[in-house]
């Protein structure tokens, strides 16, 4: 094999390439990937990656030596989340950060959200994105879906005992909304034309946001600690030399949280209603096997079957898919000889389609999580090794609870040219990926 610094910049009509992957990010990479592993991407304005889809080439990724990696940029998403924030943080900043963070996300602390989370979505049935969910109402899902985990978030970030919802729910839309898929993939676009144009909309939003969190970071600065939220832990961190994080990367933190927090669980839960309404035995089998779970929401995640239709839902739709590092020094991977500043990556959506592990790997089949489980290399919907992502075990419990809540409260129809038509696209959308299309259902009960 070649070396990355051997092959081509970028591919011959990255431009091309770039607007291919905007329609089918998922699709375009399975398609990159069938001739070979690893194999090159590169789109313009951003270094090229060598990626690889296999078990070998992730286990390989995961264990680089941590002094040897680090986020790539420039990022795609960077505008969004920030250089200081856990996403892309590097060194002594990083470990600091992300253990100071951790106790929030985790164990007891986060076992206290499972009412909070069961409470979102029954506000969301009462009273909802579109209105209450009366019979024959129409609903969408990611729409709703969103709603529920932003409130999740926010309780974790701020403390639950103050609903932050209607004060930051449209802003946090505006700004996810406003970071469309060309800002992602085409840095060309992010420069200022008179005020105008998507990366003026895109910065506006963001402005708005930052000043809603600055706004709270000093009240809580005026009025000391809380009850261990995520922000009391975040103004908490001291570094070696006792300095603190400054209020602009404050920001950068709260904003990762927030968007990074509940947009990727809601495209997850979002995926998970339509699978299972295009399947009445598997839907009929998962009601039979919930009333197992009593009123302690922590119960929900010892039910087999539930975690097996989380599982299989993150297999085929990874909201985050792909796992990009930059090596600082010259080394040998997956075959390859890497210069230093070279990038390197993981498309997990084609790791879950690898035949070998997953037979059928295009069909949504929970069972097979029932018959085995996966290493850490053939299944990371979040990522591996050390900067593998810190809010996984919260997603997980609150995909789990806001599913089992839905399903037990309320009947839904998914509509028909859904039901049995083909498959939504998944598409880049901000931080994750997303349906190509609204995804919406019908109350029938």
């Amino acid at each position: 094999m070649s070396s990355l610094n051997s092959a081509p910049a970028t591919p011959r009509l990255s431009v091309l390439h770039g607007l291919a992957a905007g329609r089918d990010f998922e699709g375009y990479l399975r398609r990159r990937a069938a001739s070979g592993d690893p194999f090159a991407v590169g789109f313009p304005g951003f270094p090229p990656v060598l990626f690889t889809g296999t078990a070998e080439g992730a286990r390989e990724l995961f264990r680089l030596p941590v002094g040897l990696i680090e986020p790539p940029l420039p990022n795609p998403i960077e505008p969004m989340v920030g250089a200081a924030s856990l996403i892309l943080s590097t060194g002594a900043r990083h470990r600091t950060d992300r253990a100071m963070v951790m106790p929030a996300l985790h164990g007891a602390r986060m076992r206290e959200l499972g009412s909070v989370i069961r409470e979102a979505t029954l506000r969301e049935i009462r009273g909802g994105t579109a209105g209450p969910w009366r019979l024959g109402t129409r609903i969408d899902s990611l729409a709703a879906a969103r709603t529920i985990t932003l409130r999740v978030i926010l309780a974790a970030v701020f403390g639950a005992e103050v609903d932050r919802e209607p004060e930051y729910g449209g802003v946090v839309e505006d700004f996810l909304a406003s970071f469309s898929t060309p800002l992602l993939v085409a840095p060309v676009l992010r420069r200022e034309m008179g005020g105008f144009g998507p990366w003026a909309r895109f910065t506006a939003a963001r402005a708005r946001l930052e000043a809603l969190l600055l706004a709270d970071i000093a009240a809580r600065r005026r009025t000391g600690p809380a009850d261990g939220d995520l922000l009391d832990l975040l103004l908490a961190i001291r570094y070696d030399d006792g300095s603190a994080l400054s209020d602009a990367d404050l920001c950068e933190h709260l904003r990762t949280l927030l968007v990074a927090g509940h947009e990727t669980t809601a495209t997850t839960l979002t995926w998970a209603l339509y699978h299972l309404h295009r399947e009445p035995g598997l839907l009929a089998r998962l009601l039979a096997e919930l009333p197992d779970a009593g009123a302690d929401p922590a119960e929900l995640t010892g039910l087999p079957l539930l975690d097996a239709v989380c599982q299989e839902t993150l297999r085929l739709h990874p909201p985050v898919p792909i796992v990009l590092r930059t090596v600082r020094e010259p080394l040998r991977w997956h075959g390859v000889d890497l210069a230093a500043g070279a990038t390197v990556g993981l498309a997990v959506g084609v790791l879950h389609h690898q035949p070998r592990t997953w037979p059928a790997p295009h069909l949504f089949h929970p069972d097979r999580f029932l018959d085995r489980k996966p290493t850490p290399f053939e299944f990371a919907p979040f990522g591996g090794g050390h900067r593998r992502c810190i809010g996984a075990t919260l997603a997980d419990y609150e995909l789990r609870i806001v599913l089992a809540t839905l399903l037990t409260e309320v009947g839904l129809s998914l509509e028909p040219p859904l039901r049995t038509g083909v498959r939504p696209r998944t598409v880049p959308r901000n931080l994750a990926t997303a349906p190509d299309r609204a995804i919406h259902f019908t109350r029938t009960a």
